[in-house]
């Protein structure tokens, strides 16, 4: 009986180890592939999976996003400029068996890859690129990496530039770059704003000059705008016109004093008779 008892204990006992090594329970986002021998019979999962223990052998692999945030890499971009960069790299799995079959450790192998891209990719921009596009930089980046782990099975969803540090010489002349642009962009608008004033106030004379009346409201509207400040100057606006048309007034009456002194006879000249030198008929 004792020995009896002591078989079913034991059968019990190694019935349960052989259930425990046989059963895997796998979740919503994993995958088990499965080695028979050594050698690949399928993949296996979400929820219970039965395998043989001894003869088979599971791998579990993580289907969800990997998160991998890249050392500072120093790039020398295009224009030879030495920068310091840093970046986050988001992967998934998506073909199991070729992340566990292709590539020994999936995750360092992605890693790895990332800096060497990043310095690659990165060296081919300009410093002017690399500050202001930096979007069009993730993209390429990003490209880069997806063909190349697409034999590994893995899918860079996207890439992210933390961080691009320049140094202080290289901010101070950015700086300074910047403040002439600033200072470029300013007098452009000036310029333009002068243009358009001119060309509003070209209109108005068109308007204003077929109707001298409009013209003379628009003098008083402006004495009037000068009355109302508290100001004891009191500012008249001449018209050119008026000046113009004086001008050629006193212009003619030069002239006619000009003819008149011309024409007229000497002073000490006889009012009558001949003049003394002229010649008598005897």
């Amino acid at each position: 009986m004792i020995s009896a008892s002591v078989t079913i204990v034991v059968l019990v006992v190694l019935a349960f180890l052989f259930f425990s090594a046989a059963v895997r329970v796998f979740r919503e986002y994993e995958r088990g592939i499965i080695f028979t021998f050594g050698r690949y019979t399928g993949t296996k999962g979400p929820g219970f999976v039965l395998m043989i223990p001894l003869v088979q052998q599971i791998v579990r692999v993580d289907l969800r996003i990997i998160v991998t945030e890249v050392p500072p890499q120093d790039v020398i971009s295009h224009d030879n400029v030495s920068v310091r960069v840093s970046a986050v790299i988001y992967f998934r799995v998506v073909d199991a068996e070729r992340a566990v079959i292709q590539v020994k450790d999936f995750i360092e192998a992605t890693s790895q890859l990332s800096q060497t891209t990043l310095r690659s990719v990165l060296g081919k921009h300009d410093l002017d690129e690399m500050l202001a596009g930096r979007d069009k930089l993730n993209a390429d980046v990003r490209e880069v990496l997806d063909q190349q782990t697409d034999a590994w099975g893995i899918k860079v969803s996207n890439v992210e530039i933390k961080r691009i540090d320049l140094d202080e010489s290289m901010v101070r002349a950015i700086a300074r770059q910047a403040e002439a642009e600033r200072n470029r962009r300013a007098k452009v608008i000036n310029a333009v704003g002068e243009e358009q004033a001119a060309q509003k106030l070209l209109d108005a004379a068109r308007i204003l000059a077929p109707v001298p009346q409009a013209m003379q409201l628009r003098y008083l509207a402006t004495l009037f705008d000068i009355a109302g400040d508290k100001s004891s100057t009191i500012v008249f606006p001449f018209p050119i016109e008026l000046m113009r048309l004086l001008a050629q007034v006193g212009g003619s009456e030069e002239m006619t004093d000009t003819a008149s002194s011309a024409h007229a006879p000497p002073a000490d000249a006889p009012a009558d008779g001949p003049r003394p030198d002229a010649p008598t008929e005897e």
